[in-house]
């Protein structure tokens, strides 16, 4: 079973909500996010997912894994702060880097907030998607 690892900053929202989607999409893969640091599971995240029938509300805010890390086929980073200061990529495995900007950082109303984390949710909807080519 190939295996795939969504990285960000603190795995609050954005590489919680790509594992929501490799779980629904990548068939044959094993699927996981971490961060370097854990902020804990983000709620709007699991507001916007469950608005698109994703349930994401039992994965948990976890820190890498470096065993895990150092077996994947693929290794997902969703954020610069991720990528500066994720450990070195093992040779022959692959890494793409989505530059996604924090939704969690957004200010504004409750509805402004909402709809940068539905932004965020449907650009790496797309990147998860494309993954199913490989």
């Amino acid at each position: 079973m190939k295996k795939i690892y969504f990285l960000c900053t603190g795995n609050s929202c954005r590489s919680q909500i790509a594992e929501g989607y490799g779980h629904q999409f990548l068939e044959g893969w094993e699927v996981r996010s971490a961060g370097i640091e854990t902020h804990g599971l983000n709620p709007r995240a699991v507001e916007v997912m469950a608005e698109v029938g994703v349930d994401i509300s039992n994965q948990k805010s976890e820190l890498i894994d470096m065993d895990y890390f150092n077996s994947c086929d693929l290794i997902i980073t969703l954020c610069g702060d991720a990528l500066d200061k994720c450990p070195m990529i093992p040779n022959g495995t692959n890494h793409e880097h989505w530059d996604l900007q924090d939704p969690a950082r957004v200010s504004g109303t409750d509805d402004q907030i909402l709809e940068a984390f539905r932004n965020t949710r449907d650009l790496i909807k797309v990147q998860v998607e494309k993954l199913t080519e490989l």
